[in-house]
């Protein structure tokens, strides 16, 4: 996928959302991104709120040796993103992170402080090297326009997207795609809830595939979307990658279509 800039990053990443929440899971989540990593998922996406800090450290702790490797993105939060408390939050992110800079810092969520300021923030972090560059997270169509306005170059907005979640291609998927501005997918198979889908697994049939890859191929159908599942295991990380093969014929579009109906007219954001 292509971002505004000019960077190529994966269509296909991975979340930390819920990582680092159970011990006992540690060593298999860890195993998860390094495997993602080997099969060329390097973009990697965080953020401050995930287990109050500790999905940061996992990360930094699963890329350490080979961060020049990954395209890593992390999130302030809106009670952080005033100027001055944006630098501060990504200055403990990158702590937590172990590293010197972010690739992609986003606003997780607009809040009370004005799209402004928190620029402001983000150029004074891009100014100190900290963070490559900027963007924004669960913005509807009227926060992006009005965040366009402003300057600077948002390089994507991270939306909540699936199946199940077709609101945003009533207006807001058209217009990141009329301004070149790219769609990360969070979410992609609603945490696992879409995978008992008898379309789902009709379609899947056809490709050899899980309903799980079925669902992913779908999201990444579009040029300007990727998408960053979360998975806990090497094994998960392994069958989602096997998702970028697989190619959607009209017959299994329009069969996901009756499945899953295209919004009717628009509607707000959903966000997790």
């Amino acid at each position: 996928m292509l971002l505004p800039s000019g960077e190529t990053v994966p269509a296909l990443g991975m979340g930390s959302w819920m990582m680092a929440e159970d011990p006992g899971r540690r060593s298999a989540e860890i195993a998860a991104l390094r495997t993602g990593l080997d099969l060329g998922l390097t973009l990697i996406d965080t953020a401050e709120m995930y287990g109050s800090g500790a999905s940061e450290t996992l990360v930094g702790e699963a890329v350490a040796g080979r961060r020049d490797e990954v395209f890593l993105v992390s999130k302030v939060l809106p009670s952080n993103a005033s100027a001055a408390a944006t630098v501060r939050a990504c200055e403990a992110s990158l702590r937590r992170l172990n590293t010197d800079r972010l690739d992609l810092y986003l606003l997780h969520w607009r809040g009370g402080v004005p799209l402004a300021e928190t620029l402001e923030g983000f150029a004074a972090l891009q100014d100190a090297g900290k963070i490559r560059h900027w963007g924004v997270s669960n913005l509807d169509l009227d926060d992006m326009r009005e965040l366009t306005a402003l300057p600077g170059h948002c390089q994507t907005n991270q939306i909540l997207y699936n199946l199940t979640r077709r609101g945003p291609e009533h207006d807001l998927l058209p217009w990141h795609a009329s301004t070149g501005i790219p769609v990360m997918a969070y979410s992609p198979v609603e945490q696992g809830r879409l995978l008992d889908s008898p379309a789902l697994a009709s379609v899947a049939a056809r490709h050899g595939a899980t309903p799980a890859q079925i669902a992913l191929a779908w999201v990444l159908r579009l040029a300007h979307v990727n998408a960053i599942p979360k998975a806990g295991s090497p094994e998960h990380v392994r069958e989602n990658a096997r998702s970028l093969e697989l190619r959607l014929s009209p017959e299994d579009l329009a069969d996901l279509d009756r499945a899953f109906p295209p919004p009717a007219g628009p509607s707000p954001l959903a966000m997790l």
